[in-house]
């Protein structure tokens, strides 16, 4: 529940507090959908230095046509150093949790369309830290409308999930605004095409966490475009 308070490695655990204490807390969060480790780990070792959150997109090729490094092992070397949440867009994704929480993973993202019993993930990815409820391009908002009381974080793709490099669809804010109307404090994450020209209208939407990925690793100076994000979205 949103109410409660989540076990964070301490290295993180003040951004966490943060969040508790303002649930409105805006993030920019970079994206990392890769195949192979190496590419992982360099994308990881560039935002690590800057980034509050790093997310990682996990795709097994049930739920899109599109694979990933499903290996979480690996992460743990870098999971102290900032909140790391994965994207699970696989076939019942329950299953995947406790091996990406034994690897330090703070945020669990699981899809409902491939979800065979809801408040099962929801209950297991509490435990391990923060659960959010995913719907894809596709999928009408009222699908999540009754787990809003029982999870941390709501996520809307705005794009077809499974692929980077996608165009943005400025009509899933609608599905934005339908859920900052129902809750004026629960933090909504969106996903999928988010870039400089678009992030302040998700914002204004009711969004308080962007994942960027195409756009943010597609400049010379990571760095640069992530703080150019981020101011854009500060009020």
């Amino acid at each position: 529940m949103r109410s409660g308070e989540k076990c964070f490695p301490p290295s993180v655990s003040n951004n966490y507090m943060a969040q508790i204490r303002n649930p409105l807390h805006v993030e920019i969060i970079p994206g990392i959908l890769e195949k192979e480790w190496g590419e992982i780990e360099k994308k990881i070792e560039k935002v690590l230095p800057f980034a509050e959150s790093i997310h990682i997109d996990v795709l097994d090729g049930i739920f899109a046509l599109n694979t990933t490094w499903l290996d979480a092992a690996p992460f743990a070397q870098y999971t102290k150093e900032a909140i790391f949440e994965v994207h699970l867009m696989v076939a019942d994704p329950i299953q995947y949790i406790q091996s990406f929480a034994d690897a330090g993973f703070q945020r669990f993202i699981g899809h409902i369309e491939m979800m065979p019993d809801i408040p099962a993930f929801v209950a297991k990815a509490q435990e391990m830290g923060e659960v959010e409820l995913a719907i894809d391009k596709d999928t009408d908002v009222g699908k999540i409308l009754p787990f809003l009381e029982d999870i941390d974080v709501a996520f809307v793709m705005s794009v077809k999930a499974g692929f980077s490099h996608q165009t943005f669809l400025p009509d899933m804010l609608e599905k934005v605004g339908e859920l900052r109307a129902k809750d004026a404090l629960l933090p909504i994450e969106v996903d999928g095409g988010i870039n400089d020209e678009n992030i302040t209208a998700v914002r204004d939407s009711g969004a308080t966490r962007f994942v960027s990925t195409g756009f943010l690793y597609g400049g010379d100076d990571i760095e640069e475009r992530y703080r150019n994000l981020h101011s854009l979205i500060e009020r």
